[in-house]
């Protein structure tokens, strides 16, 4: 992690649900940091209820019911490289809903924290540029995840 970490990383809960808003911006620092994305990037994590992340479902993915994470990219940027300085700049909004979340969670038999934190780096690697569509693309994006997911976790005792 970088010293005086200047990056702003925004997390609002308006979902009704409680969520340790702390770990979900402790992981996205992470994360970003190992993506060495630029110091002075910003990121905002919204939680949202079902009902407002279906209304977003609809509006931009045109598809109907609610979702458990949408990621709304600002300045389209990328991953830094070991020889080049990353670029600043917007880095977007993820949206997250935690009763979905809850759900899932449940399905998957690991605990609520774990999801929100899944979704929360699959909702940053979508800013990124990373997609899962393709098969190819599917399993390097959700390789990076885990990796992401698994070191973060380690770094906290948890794994």
């Amino acid at each position: 992690m970088r010293d005086n970490d200047p990056v702003s990383i925004e997390v609002n809960n308006e979902s009704g649900v409680a969520v340790d808003e702390a770990e979900v911006a402790a992981l996205a620092r992470s994360v970003l940091d190992a993506m060495r994305v630029h110091q002075q990037a910003e990121l905002s994590v919204v939680m949202v209820d079902e009902a407002s992340i279906e209304q977003l479902h609809i509006q931009w993915m045109d598809e109907p019911g609610p979702t458990d994470v949408l990621s709304f990219p600002m300045d389209e940027l990328r991953p830094g490289k070991d020889d080049e300085e990353p670029e600043p700049g917007l880095l977007g909004d993820i949206v997250l809903c935690p009763q979905v979340a809850q759900k899932q969670a449940r399905a998957a038999g690991h605990s609520f924290e774990e999801e929100l934190l899944l979704l929360t780096t699959h909702g940053i690697l979508h800013l990124l540029g990373y997609d899962h569509a393709e098969p190819e693309e599917e399993k390097e994006m959700f390789g990076l995840q885990r990796k992401l997911l698994l070191t973060f976790l380690s770094t906290r005792g948890k794994v």
